[in-house]
Parts: structure tokens; sequence; C-alpha cells
């Protein structure tokens, strides 16, 4: 197997981590045959540094043209106080929309054997927990409209929180995709009453 793989140190221990994984990728690579190459893409605060911009357009066509992305992280302190297009965490929206990365599964899991080291209440945690996040990361308030207008004399901040259909059918197949895998239970979490 031949694979081209993007990588994105990012900032703060990010360089490390991609490091060391790219070490793993390489042992991988010769233990099973495969061949990979990669290409470094700055993208966050050092994109910013270097570039102007936390993801530039040709580092942008640098992902979409590889197998895959390994990414380390991205922002921290030292850009706190970037106005807002130029934040490092900007250029990782602009990646996952790129690449249409929608939707983020994260897990969490603890075992019973190890119930009493959870913060949660015993009687929630006591048989342990198994549950599965699936959250949409390309829709909504991230890529909505964000503005300031003036009204009745004062500025007023827009904040446009909206899906499409086809945004909430796909996260939803994905979410309901894994629940057939897994203990066929699905719940929606949502504050619809609010937002």
């Amino acid at each position: 197997m031949t694979k081209h793989i993007a990588l994105i140190p990012g900032d703060g221990i990010g360089p490390e981590i991609v490091a060391q994984a790219k070490r793993v990728l390489d042992r991988v690579a010769d233990l099973f045959g495969h061949e990979f190459t990669y290409t470094e893409v700055a993208m966050g605060g050092n994109a910013v540094d270097k570039y102007g911009d936390p993801l530039p357009r040709e580092m942008l066509d640098k992902c979409l043209a590889s197998d895959s992305v390994l990414l380390g992280a991205v922002g921290g302190p030292r850009w706190n106080g970037v106005p807002g297009p130029m934040r490092p965490e900007k250029g990782l929206l602009r990646l996952r929309a790129g690449m249409g990365v929608y939707s983020n599964n994260r897990p969490a899991k603890i075992w019973p054997q190890l119930a009493s080291a959870s913060p949660l209440k015993p009687e929630i945690v006591g048989k342990g927990i198994d549950f599965l996040i699936v959250r949409e990361l390309i829709g909504g308030i991230y890529f909505g409209r964000h503005e300031t207008v003036a009204e009745n004399g004062e500025r007023v901040a827009i904040d446009e929180l909206r899906y499409s259909e086809s945004e909430i059918r796909r996260i939803g197949r994905i979410g309901f995709e894994t629940a057939r895998k897994r203990n066929r239970r699905l719940c929606s979490v949502e504050k619809s009453n609010v937002l």
C-alpha cells in the first residue's frame, strides 16, 4: 500500500506529537510493506506568523491532494489577541469544510473496574459507561453569518446558527448507522427550546 500523508504539526505540542506519530507510521510501513510519503503543511498560529493566514489556499490544496491528513494541535495563548479571521482555529474550520469532514465521533467509556475513579455519581457509573457523541462540524454557528450592525444607536452582534436539511440528514445518518453497530440506541441532544 502506498499513501501520501499531509503532516500538519501546528502549534504548541503539535510538532512533537506529529514527529512521534510519523515515527510510528514509518515503523508500520517497514513491518507491513507499506510506503508512506509526506508533505508538511503549515496551519494554525505558525501559518498566521509565516503567511498572515491560518490556512493559506496552497496549504489546503496540499491536504486535498493527500490520501490523509495527520494533525497535531492548533492555537495557543500566544494568538489569543489576534482578530477573528486570523485566529489559528479558523484554519481548522476551513480544513474541515474544505475536506468535507462533517462528523466528529467522540467516545466516552468508563469500565466498571474504574468506576470509583470517576467524578460521576456511583449509581450512574457503577456498571460502566460506554457512549459515543456524534458531533456535526461544518454547519451551524461555526459557518453562519457573523456581523455587527447598528440598531437604535448601538452595536448589535449577529451570529447565525443555520443548518440545511441535507446537513441534518447526513449527521443523523451517521448517528443511526453508528447506533446500529453499537447498542441500537440513539439520543439527540440539542437546545431547541433556547436556540
